[in-house]
């Protein structure tokens, strides 16, 4: 009897094991994901209870897809629980994206769900991208983070003019992927300015009309490849900077005068050069004839010796030449011939 009541007590305990954990576990879930349900039943955007379940063992965050969907319903867009799953997986940001995408319903702009995902996966924050499409933003050129306060551009009469510009931006949901961004917006702009006053050929006609200089960049096309509209170019500001035509010419005069001063330089150590080797020429001649005069004694002791010379004649050449050196000296000239001083 008793080996009997053991086995039945041994039997309940078993079937109440299998049974109760299940239904625990249910239990657990069914609290855990209830009111999200509810909610989302009430909110006439029904998320399916093991749906709800299926995202927990997915890594997914319920709470975002059902409040997500719930918003999405309530705006009359009909994305399905499948979608933003897939999106939130790949990493996405599914709130941001509905809310782009109610912001795009109500102001009429063409965004679909695929194009929306494809934008907020690229980087690209979509809602922002939305809200400048509505209400347009204005660019500084040039960028205030860039470290520098103005565009500087020379007109054709050498004044230098520095110019600051707005411009108006909108953005392009249609080229928003792949489209280049503000930068090359405030890059083009700035090369617009600098060539429209380069081309003027006074700066006081930039002055009297900057409007000219939005007129020309704005028949220029510069939002071509972009993510962005340019509704307008204003010059905020423009100022008379230096004259650099007069420094570049002050410069290439000063340049010019250092370039005759070393030519100058360079044929005054020539004549240099060359009057000292007039010079190194006249010693060596010199040279030659206190040579050549070496050669007179030895020339007049081999006449003695030949008899080609005789005594008498000897004294006469001396007569000679002492009448010659009295002569030189009552003249005043010295031995190269030249008046002495």
């Amino acid at each position: 009897m008793l080996n009997t009541l053991a086995l039945s007590i041994i039997g309940w305990s078993i079937i109440l094991v299998v049974v109760g954990i299940p239904v625990l576990i249910f239990i657990a879930f069914f609290l855990k994901y209830f009111n999200l349900w509810f909610q989302a039943r009430l909110s006439d955007a029904p998320v399916g209870f093991f749906e709800l379940v299926g995202m927990g063992f997915r890594k997914v965050d319920p709470r975002v897809i059902v409040l997500s969907r719930i918003r999405a319903v309530k705006s009359g867009l009909e994305i399905s629980t499948a979608q933003m799953e897939t999106h939130y997986l790949a990493g996405g940001r599914v709130p941001n994206v509905i809310t782009a995408m109610i912001a795009a319903d109500r102001a009429k702009i063409e965004l679909t769900w695929d194009t929306a995902c494809a934008i907020d996966l690229a980087g690209r924050d979509i809602l922002e991208a939305v809200q400048t499409s509505v209400n347009p933003k204005v660019i500084d050129c040039p960028s205030t983070v860039g470290g520098r306060a103005t565009i500087d551009a020379v007109a054709q009469d050498g004044i230098q003019l520095k110019a600051r510009a707005r411009v108006t931006v909108r953005a392009n949901i249609a080229r928003l992927i792949g489209g280049a961004t503000e930068e090359t917006i405030i890059a083009r702009v700035g090369e617009g300015i600098v060539t429209t006053i380069g081309s003027a050929g006074s700066h006081k006609a930039v002055l009297e009309n900057p409007d000219n200089i939005s007129k020309t960049v704005l028949q220029k096309g510069l939002d071509a490849g972009t993510a962005f509209e340019i509704l307008s170019v204003d010059i905020a500001d423009i100022d008379v900077g230096e004259n650099i035509g007069a420094k570049i010419q002050a410069d290439q005069a000063e340049a010019d005068k250092r370039r005759f001063q070393a030519e100058a330089e360079k044929r005054r150590a020539m004549a240099v050069a060359e009057e000292q080797e007039h010079a190194a020429g006249e010693q060596k001649n010199r040279a030659l004839v206190v040579l050549a005069e070496a050669e007179i004694p030895k020339a007049m002791a081999e006449a003695f010796r030949s008899g080609n010379l005789g005594i008498l004649d000897y004294y006469r050449f001396k007569n000679i030449q002492a009448d010659t050196a009295m002569r030189t000296s009552i003249s005043g000239e010295g031995e190269t011939g030249q008046p002495k001083t």
